[in-house]
């Protein structure tokens, strides 16, 4: 039995062993194989290997092998062809600010090629890709908007306009996301001034956003606040600012679930201004 056992254990090792023996060759050769196809100046086979390198997913050799190509082609009818595979083969290694760089010269020096269209698409989807956290800079996310809403006027027919749209409304959502977190973080830290400016905007600038309840509520308790902690000389003007407010959000908001709390800031701020709902009405009429 232990014979039987230590010749099976050796018959494994001496197949592993092996296995692993023809694995180093064939990497062995195939680094060969790719060291040939760098040295090569036969450019057309080099332009094939570069594309098999491409397909078979080799991002990394096919990248190396189109980058030489780009000048080598250059005026060529090939030229938008070798830019786009280029670009492609950046995008497969995720360095997609490269790949937006030739997608965007693509663009630029082929407008008519049959690669445009695909390309502007790129443009836009690689930014969307380079989209950081929205508490970041949100330069990038602005502009894949812009490609991809280019994208969708240049390109009204494509199968791509459902998806184009899609990343936008994404994008969009992160912008909202962002412009909710700025106005939070002033508001948060009790700079009720910088609030009302910054919730002011965001509501402005997204009118239709999912946060606009929470955004009108922080805008009504900032005007509030400041109002009753203001200087004598700015005190009148900014409880009328709080109570337009009111109006507006309870207008909008008629079961918000903090209705409770602006009916009391309204009853304060009433109280300090003297204001009759009945009063204001007669002068109304």
């Amino acid at each position: 039995m232990y014979l039987k056992k230590g010749y099976f254990c050796a018959m494994f090792m001496k197949t592993r062993i092996f296995t692993i023996s023809f694995i180093v060759v064939l990497m062995v050769s195939a680094c060969g194989d790719y060291n040939k196809i760098l040295k090569s100046t036969d450019y057309e086979f080099k332009y094939k290997k570069a594309v098999e390198y491409y397909e078979e997913g080799e991002f990394v050799r096919a990248g190396t092998l189109f980058q030489e190509l780009v000048n080598i082609y250059r005026g060529t009818s090939k030229a938008d062809q070798i830019y786009y595979f280029y670009a492609k083969s950046t995008m497969g290694q995720k360095d997609y600010m490269m790949a937006t760089h030739y997608f965007r010269s693509l663009l630029k020096e082929f407008p008519g090629s049959e690669y445009a269209e695909e390309a502007q698409f790129m443009v836009g989807y690689c930014n969307y890709l380079l989209s950081p956290k929205p508490r970041l800079d949100q330069s990038v996310t602005k502009e894949a908007i812009e490609s991809l809403q280019l994208y969708i006027n240049l390109y009204p027919y494509s199968d791509r306009v459902d998806e184009a749209n899609r990343l936008i409304d994404e994008l969009r959502d992160k912008l909202v996301y962002k412009s909710y977190l700025n106005a939070r973080l002033y508001y948060d830290f009790d700079n009720y001034k910088a609030a009302v400016v910054a919730l002011e905007n965001g509501l402005r600038d997204y009118p239709d956003s999912k946060y606009r309840e929470e955004l009108m509520y922080m805008l009504l308790k900032s005007k509030y606040l400041l109002a009753v902690n203001s200087v004598q000389e700015k005190k009148t003007e900014r409880l009328s600012s709080a109570l337009d407010e009111y109006f507006s959000f309870v207008d909008e908001f008629p079961e918000s679930k903090h209705r409770k709390e602006v009916d009391r800031f309204y009853e304060t701020v009433a109280d300090l201004l003297n204001y009759n709902e009945q009063q204001q009405e007669t002068n109304i009429y």
